[in-house]
């Protein structure tokens, strides 16, 4: 249940926190004071939309954070789904928080961990079950009718089958119709791939060659240049092959020999032939090690050989626009595509065969479908019936109208529910007959009947007292009263009857300063409901007179 609501910035109100009991909680206050405001939070939370505009005016930033206790197994799934889990430091609470920014950007968190509006939508649809005045289409829009039906009866298991056999069965048909083309098209398109296919096929592409050439022409082309260099290195220290050429060692040498034939007149030199000695050890060595390292791995005869199959892969790639593996993979579903074309007819007729048994499969889910929905009908709109003479509307005769019309991912009932609200007169379409408080009515009764079959532990109900009063009111208030014994209830009333049945009673109300308006939200205690509830009846402060006199209202609560 919604343990806890906090609100910041929120439009007119500043900083508000709100706590709730489980049973029935009701919101009253004068028309403007901020009731609305109050919703469109929890709606935030809830996942809805939201816009700037409901920023407060000099703030950056509108919050608003609710905490939900108890949660049931069905939202601890979908938290589970969306890889959250409940606060082990809340005692499991629920914590979900959006935040509205001046400049249109919004956050929003599960726990504090970031998510997005969508997760927030799909997490609280297991939390809050919302209606508002303006959300009576749910009964005037005939699939949402439909909805109703489905819902009580538990049909989602049986539809979610039908919609698979639905979805497969379409696409067999669409794929018999492409093969059912016309045969001059047909000749054309299987023209066209087998010149794709002829062309492509004469490269012999292998998987993975593009890459595996640019890395060999890599390799090979540092041999070339690691081969040319040693060829200088050797040159340098050894010479060409000219007769004439020396390299660096036999230069060495030569200077050595020169200084050795003098070397009895110049006793001195001896220590620089024995350097000159010692450097042509040294060069010659390092001659040996250099032709050590020559490499015969560079084959310009190979290379030039890659080079032109890496032009014909990238010809390839310029002309379809893919790259060699994405063009085999292509390849593969041209020929899929000619097979298709060139064993049309043998592929149609099993095709055909194949839909068949699809299609009788369709009709016997529909059917199934049709069956339970006929008989759940009659069940639910027996009680919503006995929902709506409990709420003053004694006359009243409601049944749904069910027909078989073209078959659709949901079957192929097309649902109305028919009402009339006074004896004598024909049942026609709600959405022709029901008036806004009647039509009220019939939500409450709806909302009361499929309580029963789930497990929202949270409704909230948006003045659902639109346009209705009397008798009519005090049994609303009695209905919203008998929900609240099995789950939490939020209600936002203008009526007495229905306010006084509360819990818990919190009252919205607008001040202003000589610069800003705040709304306040407070907890009433006993004397400030009997103050707020005969003001709701008087309208005037609390004091309800008739010809100046003072009368008093006995109201329970």
């Amino acid at each position: 249940m919604l343990k806890e609501l906090y609100i910041e910035n929120l439009a007119v109100i500043e900083k508000a926190s709100v706590g709730f009991c489980e049973g029935f909680n009701v919101f009253t206050g004068e028309t403007g004071a901020g009731k609305s405001i109050l919703i469109g939070g929890i709606k935030a939370i809830l996942g809805g939309r939201v816009s700037k505009d409901i920023v407060r005016n000099g703030a950056d930033r509108a919050q608003i954070c609710a905490v939900f206790t108890d949660i049931s197994e069905k939202a601890a799934g979908k938290l589970s789904e969306y890889g959250f889990e409940p606060n082990p430091d809340e005692g499991g609470d629920l914590i979900l928080t959006r935040e509205i920014g001046a400049d249109g950007k919004s956050a929003a968190r599960v726990n504090g961990k970031p998510a997005t509006a969508a997760v927030l939508k799909e997490i609280s649809s297991e939390l809050i079950d919302i209606h508002g005045q303006h959300d009576n289409t749910l009964l005037t829009d005939n699939a949402r009718q439909r909805g109703l039906i489905d819902s009580y009866g538990g049909l989602s298991g049986l539809l979610g089958e039908y919609a698979e056999v639905f979805r497969s069965f379409s696409e067999l048909s669409r794929k018999i119709k492409r093969l059912q083309a016309d045969e001059g098209l047909k000749e054309e398109k299987a023209a066209l791939l087998k010149e794709k296919l002829n062309d492509v096929n004469s490269y012999e592409l292998t998987r993975g060659e593009e890459r595996e050439i640019s890395a060999r022409l890599s390799s090979l082309r540092s041999a070339e240049a690691i081969k040319n260099s040693l060829m200088i290195a050797k040159t340098c220290l050894s010479g060409d092959t000219g007769e004439n050429s020396a390299g660096a060692a036999d230069l060495v040498g030569q200077c050595r020999a020169s200084l050795e034939r003098i070397a009895e007149f110049l006793p001195e030199n001896s220590d620089l032939l024995r350097r000159l000695e010692s450097a042509e050890i040294e060069l010659d060595d390092i001659r040996g090690e250099v032709a050590s390292l020559e490499t015969d791995s560079f084959d310009p005869a190979v290379i030039k050989e890659l080079e032109e199959r890496m032009s014909d892969l990238l010809h390839l790639k310029r002309k379809y626009r893919l790259d060699t593996d994405e063009l085999i993979d292509r390849a593969e579903k041209w020929r899929d595509e000619l097979a298709e074309l060139e064993y049309s007819e043998d592929m149609t007729e099993k095709l055909l065969v194949e839909r068949k048994e699809l299609g009788d499969n369709l009709k016997r889910l529909a059917a199934e479908i049709t069956e339970k929905r006929k008989k759940t009908a009659l069940e639910l709109a027996a009680k919503i019936t006995d929902e709506l003479i409990f709420l003053d509307m004694p006359g009243v005769r409601l049944f749904f109208d069910i027909r078989q019309e073209k078959v659709t991912v949901a079957g192929m009932d097309v649902v109305e529910i028919m009402i009339s609200v006074n004896k004598g007169e024909e049942p026609k379409p709600m959405s022709k007959i029901a008036s806004g408080g009647e039509l009220s009515r019939i939500m409450l009764a709806v909302k009361s009947v499929l309580a029963e079959s789930d497990s929202i532990p949270t409704m909230i109900f948006d003045e659902i007292d639109t346009g209705i009063s009397g008798r009519a009111a005090q049994r609303v208030g009695a209905k919203i009263a008998e929900i609240a014994r099995n789950r939490q209830v939020l209600c936002v009333t203008h009526l007495a009857s229905i306010a006084a049945k509360a819990g818990k009673h919190l009252l919205i109300e607008k001040t202003d300063d000589q610069n800003r308006t705040y709304t306040n939200i407070t907890n009433l205690d006993s004397e400030g409901r009997k103050r707020e509830l005969a003001r709701i009846i008087s309208g005037d402060d609390g004091q309800l007179t008739v010809d100046n006199e003072q009368l008093t209202i006995k109201l329970n609560f």
